[in-house]
């Protein structure tokens, strides 16, 4: 269990157990928990998914919705309260569709991230396992998505690994 102050960083792929796994390490600690989300619904089967994610936890969680505005949620946030992002490839997302200057968001969020001041955990997907995809955008993301990955386990005290619901401590 991470201490305060203390960055833990959740990769795998999807439906690994990435986001359900971060959740019961931030809800081991005292409440109130703060959960971070990027997704953004713009649809039917997005709507069902945030819906499930809300559903699954409990009282004493606070919802803030960062779709791109992360280091602004990151910043509002009072010290020594435990914090889940959920997920760096939403925010990621995002970002290359507001056609952003991605290495600039990542850097400053890396940043941001290495100077957790709360237990922090944020979960992100492991995107580079799978084939190479056959269209520009979507090599780029995950291009984009590897680096921004890299960045933050850098920063990161403890990065878990979700495989079948198992984590595998990697650092």
């Amino acid at each position: 269990m991470p201490d305060k102050g203390k960055l833990t960083f959740i990769i795998g792929g999807a439906r690994s157990g990435k986001s359900a796994h971060a959740e019961t390490l931030a809800a081991a600690l005292p409440s109130p928990w703060t959960y971070i989300a990027t997704a953004q619904a713009y649809d039917d089967e997005m709507r069902e998914r945030i819906s499930l994610h809300r559903s699954r936890r409990g009282e004493g969680w606070v919802t803030v919705d960062a779709p791109l505005d992360l280091l602004g949620a990151l910043g509002s946030l009072p010290d020594n309260r435990p914090v889940l992002v959920d997920c760096l490839t939403l925010w990621l997302t995002n970002h290359m569709l507001a056609e952003h200057d991605l290495e600039l968001e990542c850097r400053r969020l890396a940043d941001a991230l290495s100077r957790p001041r709360g237990a922090w955990f944020v979960v992100s997907n492991e995107v580079g396992q799978g084939i190479v995809p056959d269209n520009a955008l979507a090599r780029r993301f995950r291009d984009a998505a590897g680096r921004l990955n890299q960045q933050v386990a850098a920063v990161a005290d403890s990065v878990l690994l979700m495989v079948a619901g198992l984590p595998l401590k990697v650092k």
